[in-house]
């Protein structure tokens, strides 16, 4: 008969990117039952809209992460714009997309290193981190920063990029996709990288849906939720792609989605590149907020929603952010449950938790 062991683990651990800590109790070498704790990182970011005017808070909000940092901008600055039926001109909407597309490369280029690293698969980590360099290279070059970008405002964009910077790119990331393609097929054809995430961590499509996932962790699972295809403020109405999904549910077909979302990133910024019209970047800003007004993006790590509450004067009274890992935790925790202990890092690692997000 087995005992009973609760095992802490986090929230500092050499598997763990954030500062999430679970309380596991194991029957012999199996979880069954997780208990999850947070609240390491809160910041309390969104109070500080009560003392920052609506123009400048975006500042802030790209600070709710430095993984996903335009994206939180852009939640901010489109349910802003939405509040107030401010419509943001044609060419901004595209280099909003393609900062948002290039962000994604990098947020998953970094769990894809950060997995790569939680298995000893060494090389895999280096080889990702490498090319999630040139991303920030290029972000660097059209931004001036390499986390925080501080492009995106009410009514359009700060920067703009040249044609010719635009083509560059589409290049650089052609180039960079054979060689993606090349490190993840070794990856994906590795017998012992397959063999800790095959069958390990099956969320079904039903539980699934019944704990609400978002993101990759909802499409490896066969759920086809992707907000960038209902998307009105970017350019993905303008572009052809289609949500990565997988059936298996398990931490193989998570990796696969995301690895998958890389290429449809490139794909997607190589078009916008091509589509992309002339025109203004951003126009003038009248007024302030009234009223509520609740909007979504779909972040990296899947659905995040954001909800303004104006006055009328040029200071919100509210502002929220639902987060995807937030939403996330629940499928974490089922999954966990009758898992092997050995099994814990790969299944937070396939979730890619960002808990400076949750925890704004």
């Amino acid at each position: 008969m087995g005992s009973h062991t609760v095992i802490p683990f986090g929230p500092q651990h050499p598997v763990l990117p954030e500062p999430v800590h679970l309380d596991l109790e194991l029957e012999d070498e199996k979880v069954i039952r997780a208990i999850p704790s947070i609240g390491y990182v809160h910041r309390g970011l969104e109070k500080l809209v009560e003392k920052r005017q609506f123009t400048e808070y975006v500042y802030v909000a790209e600070r709710i992460c430095g993984i996903c940092s335009f994206g939180h901008g852009w939640g901010y600055c489109k349910a802003v714009e939405g509040n107030m039926n401010i419509e943001v001109p044609p060419r901004a909407r595209y280099l909003r997309t393609i900062w948002h597309e290039l962000s994604r490369l990098h947020s998953h280029l970094l769990w894809l290193g950060l997995l790569a690293d939680g298995m000893g698969f060494e090389s895999l980590f280096m080889n990702a981190w490498r090319l999630r360099e040139q991303i920030l290279d290029i972000f660097e070059a059209t931004t001036g920063g390499r986390v925080i970008f501080s492009v995106c405002k009410v009514g359009g964009v700060r920067r703009d990029i040249d044609n010719s910077t635009l083509r560059g790119i589409s290049q650089k990331l052609l180039d960079m996709r054979a060689e993606l393609k090349r490190v993840t097929d070794t990856f994906f054809e590795e017998p012992t990288a397959v063999s800790r995430l095959r069958g390990v961590g099956v969320l079904s499509r039903e539980k699934a849906q019944d704990l609400c996932c978002v993101g990759p962790m909802a499409r490896a699972s066969g759920i086809p939720l992707d907000i960038r295809m209902v998307d009105t403020d970017g350019a993905y109405q303008d572009l052809n792609f289609q949500p990565c999904l997988s059936n298996d549910g398990d931490c193989y077909a998570r990796c696969r989605v995301r690895v998958d979302e890389l290429f449809t990133s490139i794909d997607l910024i190589r078009q916008a590149v091509e589509k992309i019209p002339e025109g203004d970047l951003s126009v003038p800003v009248k007024g302030n907020p009234a009223g509520e007004f609740f909007t979504r993006i779909e972040q990296p790590r899947g659905e995040a929603l954001y909800y303004v509450k104006g006055n009328g004067t040029k200071y919100l009274d509210r502002m929220r952010v639902r987060t995807p890992t937030n939403i996330n935790i629940p499928a974490l925790v089922q999954t966990l449950q009758g898992c092997d202990f050995a099994d814990v890092p790969m299944l937070i690692l396939t979730i890619d938790p960002c808990i400076s997000c949750t925890e704004r």
